[in-house]
């Protein structure tokens, strides 16, 4: 009975099948999540920008006439 429980143990611990899968969700979800720490250090520039843009492009004049 032990020796049964033994050879199971090194089955388990050397089957591997399910490895890759696991190497995929995982680095999938180390991708997702630094793209969301650059989209969130990214916004608030982005942001700030944008309003030095609104407010600069709001002080010019056209002029009309050649």
């Amino acid at each position: 009975m032990i020796d049964m429980i033994e050879r199971a143990k090194t089955h388990l611990i050397h089957d591997d099948s399910g490895a890759v899968t696991t190497d995929w969700v995982l680095l999938t979800a180390g991708i997702i999540g630094l793209s969301l720490a650059v989209v969130g250090a990214i916004t608030g520039g982005v942001g700030d920008l944008s309003t030095d843009l609104e407010s600069t492009l709001s002080q010019q004049t056209i002029n009309g006439s050649f």
